[in-house]
């Protein structure tokens, strides 16, 4: 039978180096050391099972195999059409269209890009669940970082953590936005009686984002600004909030203050995802097209330029 459990291999770069010395420097969490060690993983060097304590030559081969992972409970896989950006062991890069959740939710168990993606690892006789990586709320479109195994999902989130994963968006707002330029540094909390709704407040989390105008118009009587936003911090609803604060919220997004006239869905696609490779280092970046419905308006009005 095929053994599907995840491995990885490397190789000593010291003499007497310890192999759990060596296994940190890899980014080989004490916790995943322990799941090897009582859950069905194994290390091996030069092809022999050895413990934590072994001394490494240089030059040895570490093989490090991981403990098989389950799907998630209640996680439904389905097929569907994906659109892959880029795929390898570690990586799936996704974009994902608006209307379409991110994840399942109780009400709605099946038909979110989870169930698709869960779909798709079962395709490829890949042993994980999902790990979404950078999610995106179910009205914005765009691109989405998932990782193929829970080790890879451990080292994007420390880079996430150390802020080495850069997410830029475009977005149509309310309004002619005055600078050119700005930072919105506003904390972000959960709004007093609701479960979804958040707002700038100053018993929030920290929250940075920056807003560049890219043109300004009017259109069927409506003034817009065309902004591309770069997040430092990754909260809930963040893009949504902090433009609603400084009085721009997307078009279409009634839950901040937008109207729904010229779309029916918040206007906001992530355009660029950049990141290091978790395992080879490489930087990467990806670039995704404005869509159609954004793009119609950008068509559709009288260019006034930027101001």
């Amino acid at each position: 039978m095929k053994d599907l459990r995840y491995h990885l291999t490397f190789h000593a770069s010291l003499d007497g180096q310890l192999l759990r010395d060596a296994l940190a420097q890899f980014g080989i969490s004490k916790r995943t050391l322990t799941a090897i060690k009582f859950r069905g993983g194994a290390l091996l060097v030069n092809g022999e099972e050895q413990n934590v304590r072994h001394p490494l030559t240089e030059g040895d081969e570490i093989k490090v195999i991981f403990p098989k992972e389950e799907m998630s409970v209640g996680l439904i896989p389905e097929k569907g059409r994906l659109t892959i950006c880029y795929e390898d062991q570690a990586l799936l890069i996704v974009e994902k269209p608006d209307g379409q959740s991110s994840i399942p939710s109780h009400d709605h168990p099946t038909g979110s890009m989870a169930n698709k993606i869960a779909g798709h690892l079962q395709e490829q006789d890949v042993a994980s669940t999902v790990h979404i990586v950078t999610r995106l709320d179910r009205d914005t479109s765009g691109l989405m970082c998932i990782a193929k195994h829970r080790h890879i999902h451990h080292l994007l989130s420390e880079a996430q953590k150390s802020h080495t994963i850069h997410r830029t968006y475009e977005a149509l707002v309310h309004g002619h936005v005055k600078e050119d330029f700005q930072q919105i540094i506003a904390p972000i909390g959960r709004k007093a009686g609701s479960i979804i709704e958040r707002e700038v407040t100053e018993d929030g989390q920290y929250a940075h984002t920056d807003v560049t105008v890219l043109n300004r118009f009017n259109t069927n009587g409506e003034e817009v600004s065309h902004v591309r936003l770069t997040l430092h911090t990754g909260r809930t609803h963040q893009i949504r909030v902090h433009l609603s604060s400084i009085g721009h919220p997307l078009l279409g997004d009634d839950l901040y203050g937008g109207k729904c006239t010229l779309i029916r869905r918040q206007a906001l696609h992530c355009v660029s995802l950049k990141l290091q490779h978790p395992l080879s280092q490489e930087e990467m970046i990806w670039y995704s097209n404005i869509p159609e419905d954004m793009e119609h308006i950008l068509l559709s009005h009288s260019n006034s330029g930027v101001n």
